[in-house]
C-alpha cells in the first residue's frame, strides 16, 4: 500500500517522523519516477518524458518506510537560478535529513556514469552519506552492453567509501531487478526497525 505524503519545496517544510527514509536521485530523465512506480506496484509518482519535471521533494509512505523522489540533476536547459536553487536544496536535504538511511543513485545504463553522477558520489563519500547505485533502462540496450555497463560501474563503486551493496540493474518496464531492489530496502530496514523498538 502506497500513500502520497506530499510535495515539498524546502527542506524545512518536510515532515519530521521516525520512519526510515530511502531517497532516489539521478540525472534528469533517468527514470526515477518510473522506477518508484515499479517498486511499489502503483502509479504513485508522476512520470514524464520531459527532463527536469520533478522539481519538488516528493514523499511517499510505503510499508512503514518513507520513499523520497528527489529532483534530478544535470538538467542543462534549466536556468542557472533554478539549477543553483535545486542544488542548494538537495545539499541541505542530504546533510540534514537524519532519517535518511540510503540514497539510491540512479544511472541510465544507456549512457553509463556521467560527470554529474561522479560528483554526486564524491559528495556522498565526503559526507559519509550511504548510497547504492542502481542502473535503469537496461531493457533499452543489449544484454552485452548492459553487462559491460554494470562491470564498469561496479569497478568505480568498489573504490568508494560510502557506497554499499551490489550495483542493481533494473528495468521499470520489464520489472527487471525490481524485486532485488525491494529486498535491499527490506534488508536495510530490518536493523533500523529493531533500533526503533529498542528506543521505545
Amino acid at each position: 500500500m502506497i500513500k502520497f505524503i506530499g510535495s515539498f519545496d524546502t527542506v524545512e517544510s518536510l515532515p519530521r517522523c521516525r520512519a526510515a527514509e530511502y531517497a532516489f536521485i539521478g540525472r534528469s530523465n533517468v527514470g526515477k519516477s518510473s522506477l518508484l512506480n515499479a517498486l511499489v506496484g502503483s502509479r504513485a509518482a508522476r512520470t514524464s518524458n520531459t527532463p527536469g519535471r520533478t522539481q519538488m521533494i516528493n514523499l511517499f509512505d510505503w510499508r512503514g518506510v518513507t520513499l523520497a523522489d528527489l529532483p534530478g540533476y544535470g538538467y542543462a536547459k534549466a536556468s542557472k537560478t533554478d539549477r543553483e536553487k535545486w542544488a542548494a536544496r538537495l545539499e541541505k536535504y542530504l546533510l540534514s535529513r537524519e532519517q535518511l538511511e540510503v540514497l539510491f543513485i540512479l544511472v541510465d545504463s544507456r549512457h553509463g556514469l556521467k560527470d554529474s553522477d561522479i560528483e554526486m558520489m564524491d559528495f556522498c563519500d565526503a559526507n559519509a552519506i550511504r548510497y547504492q547505485v542502481v542502473l535503469t533502462k537496461v531493457d533499452k540496450i543489449s544484454k552485452t552492453a548492459a553487462a559491460e555497463c554494470k562491470t564498469q560501474v561496479e569497478a568505480e563503486v568498489a573504490k568508494r567509501g560510502a557506497s554499499f551493496g551490489a550495483v542493481i540493474a533494473t528495468s521499470a518496464e520489464k520489472k527487471t531487478g525490481i524485486e532485488e531492489l525491494r529486498d535491499e530496502i527490506v534488508r536495510c530496514e530490518a536493523p533500523v526497525a529493531a533500533q526503533r523498538n529498542e528506543d521505545g
